[in-house]
This record gives structure tokens, C-alpha cells and sequence, in this order.
């Protein structure tokens, strides 16, 4: 799984195409791991949204990874791995979904580590549309920090922008999260694909635990994921 870009799903940012559209553009401008979130919908509604993102992933060979630690609802669905926000559980049984962590500072980079976390954000990078408000941009200085002691890849989050991105994988992340710049654009294609553009030779080894799920139209499919 490639870390470069994680595009994180807001249906209400997303409300002028619908969510579904912009993911699916998101998919085609490049996008190869999208984070469902959405925690407020019912699980029903949840499972639902969520094999609909799968199917716009699974013909590019992409990852959905799904905000919150709920196994089933990913293992349902069909997704390659769990978001854990810093208040979250480890999961006890994490099958072979790869974990993330969001993280805010060095201890919880450090926690997220030892807990035995896959790779970590950290956020906010700059000031946030999305979440005005946040808290203290981090800066370029804390990211190198954070990058430098963390044993996993480090994905710079909150405020991301095509001007940005590139000074953020030279400060050491692996890659970036975006959610508003590609949410709320009219045209999610292109905006992925300006993104990517802005992030030359970002590549992260595959993440995939052995036996490994890759997210598909009909459910779990064992093997590497998408990269």
C-alpha cells in the first residue's frame, strides 16, 4: 500500500457531486487509498457507503481503509485497514488489517509505535479549512522531529495543499492526507491528480501484513494490497 496520498471522506464537503462521484474522480485522478469516515451514519449506512468506495478502489487494485476501530465493519466491507483515532483501542484481534494512528505530538508518535501501529499521522501540518480551529499548526520543524523518531512512515495531515505537499515529504513524511482540498473541489479528478503531481518519486514499500485483504466488489480478497 502506498502512502503517498491518503484521501480522507467527508460526505458533507462532498455534497456537491455527492460522495460516491467524488471518490470515484478521485480514484480516476490518481487516488489509490481513500479513509472512510463518516462515524456518524448508522452501521447499515456505513457498510453500505463503504462497499461503494470499495468498488470505485478495486478495479485500480486501491485500498479502502476504514476511520475507527471497528474490525467487522472493515473486515465487511472488505477494507485493508483501521484509522484509529488517538483516543481509539488497539484492536485485540487485528487480523491482517494494516493500522494507522493519528497523532498530535511526539508521545503519541512514540505510544502509536510501540502499540505496534503500521504508519502514523500527524496533524495539523498548517491551518485547516476542514477543522478550523484544529489546533497549532505543527510547522516543518515538528514534522521533521516526529518523522525522524518514528520507525514508521509518518503522513503529513490537516491544511494540505498541492503549494505544501512537497515541502512536507522533504521534511521527512512519507507521504500526505487531504481531505477538504479534494472533497470540496468541482473537479475531484483533477485535484488528485494536481496533488500527485506535486509529490514526485513518493513511494512507500508495500504495507501489507502475509494474507493481506485488498478491498473488492464482493467482499475480502487475500494477497498484496494495491500499490
Amino acid at each position: 500500500m502506498n502512502l503517498a496520498l491518503l484521501v480522507l471522506s467527508d460526505r458533507r464537503q462532498a455534497a456537491r457531486l455527492g460522495l460516491v462521484a467524488t471518490v470515484a474522480a478521485a480514484v480516476a485522478g490518481g487516488a489509490r487509498v481513500v479513509v472512510l469516515r463518516e462515524k456518524d451514519l448508522k452501521w447499515a449506512e456505513r457498510v453500505e457507503l463503504g462497499c461503494a468506495l470499495a468498488d470505485s478502489l478495486a478495479p485500480v487494485g486501491g485500498t479502502l481503509i476504514v476511520a475507527g476501530a471497528d474490525v467487522e465493519l472493515a473486515v465487511t466491507i472488505g477494507a485493508g485497514g483501521l484509522h484509529l483515532a488517538a483516543t481509539d483501542s488497539y484492536p485485540a484481534d487485528r487480523g491482517a488489517l494494516v493500522i494507522g494512528r493519528s497523532c498530535h505530538d511526539v508521545e503519541e508518535v512514540r505510544s502509536a509505535v510501540a502499540e505496534g501501529a503500521d504508519y502514523v499521522t500527524v496533524s495539523p501540518m498548517f491551518a485547516s479549512l476542514s477543522k478550523p480551529g484544529y489546533g497549532p499548526a505543527l510547522g516543518m520543524a515538528v514534522l521533521a522531529e516526529l518523522a525522524g523518531l518514528a520507525s514508521v512512515p509518518v503522513v503529513a495531515l490537516g491544511g494540505i495543499t498541492p503549494a505544501n505537499a512537497r515541502a512536507c515529504l522533504a521534511a521527512g513524511a512519507a507521504g500526505v492526507a487531504v481531505m477538504g482540498t479534494v472533497m470540496r473541489s468541482g473537479d475531484p479528478c483533477v485535484a488528485t491528480a494536481t496533488l500527485l503531481a506535486a509529490l514526485p518519486g513518493a513511494h512507500l514499500p508495500d504495507l501489507t501484513p502475509p494474507g493481506g485483504v485488498i478491498a473488492t466488489p464482493s467482499g475480502v480478497r487475500t494477497g498484496e494490497m494495491g500499490q
